[in-house]
């Protein structure tokens, strides 16, 4: 009989070594893996816990690709500014950027999926999209995945993602249709077409391929991490963190009074 103690006992299925192997699960890490599959197939297999299918591959590399850079935004400059204030640091400098994934910038699939998740729950689905769209105009805040601020009137990546995922025929479709379901009811209470950005498109593909939805912010962290260690590279290179120093410090100036304490 199972002991209550060792029934509490925390366990992995992750890895596991001996004095001469490396198991990834149940694959020799030197044998079945090095040489043989892609960081990306090896990544899915650890976090899906089971053969990533071709579908899974092809989805999320494209997806990684997509999160990887978007210019000079808060994360890139947070690592910028971390290392040239302390360039031993590049992991500091790295870790700074990825605080920076959250529900406003990055990671903002997470938010989208959930709703998605309500959508394709729903007996009545554009219903439920329409009280969602409802909801966020009354709170007078962007429906997450809709919107953006510099890619108008559509947001290119966004339609080219969806239109990759309804071609891969091994996909079910009903996280995409429920983004459909829910594009539709976001035009119609705002009155006027709102485009689908980049993180709500990666919220359909990633449920596509299960993904479940408190994990898609991770798959941000992983790809802005190779972003932001090429702007490390790049300040290596053509140093810019002084200048957004000096520029911020002479745009906001000081006001005697204008944070009055008591």
């Amino acid at each position: 009989m199972t002991s209550q103690n060792s029934q509490k006992t925390p366990i992995t299925g992750l890895c596991t070594h001996t004095l001469t192997s490396l198991h990834y699960r149940n694959a020799d890490l030197v044998e079945d893996l090095m040489g043989k599959k892609t960081f990306t197939e090896v990544m899915l297999m650890q976090i899906l816990g089971r053969e990533p299918r071709g579908v899974d591959i092809r989805i999320t590399d494209v997806v990684l690709i997509v999160l990887m850079e978007h210019g000079l935004t808060p994360s890139a400059i947070a690592t910028r500014l971390i290392y040239m204030s302390a360039p031993e640091n590049l992991q500091g400098a790295v870790s700074a950027g990825l605080l920076a994934v959250g529900s406003s910038f990055i990671g903002t699939m997470e938010n989208c999926s959930g709703l998605l998740d309500r959508i394709t729950a729903a007996p009545d689905p554009y219903a439920e999209a329409l009280s969602i769209a409802q909801h966020y105009k009354k709170i007078k805040a962007a429906v997450p995945g809709f919107g953006h601020h510099l890619h108008k009137p559509i947001d290119p990546r966004a339609y080219k993602l969806l239109e990759m995922g309804r071609a891969e025929k091994e996909l079910k479709g009903d996280h995409i249709r429920a983004l459909e379901t829910l594009s539709k009811a976001v035009d119609e209470v705002a009155g006027r077409p709102i485009t689908i950005n980049a993180t709500g498109a990666v919220a359909a593909l990633l449920g596509e391929i299960g993904i479940p939805t408190a994990v898609m912010r991770g798959f941000a962290v992983i790809s802005r991490s190779a972003g932001l260690v090429a702007h490390i590279v790049e300040e290596q290179q053509s140093p810019s963190g002084r200048f957004i120093w000096d520029t911020v410090e002479h745009a906001i100036p000081f006001v005697d009074g204008a944070n009055k304490i008591g």
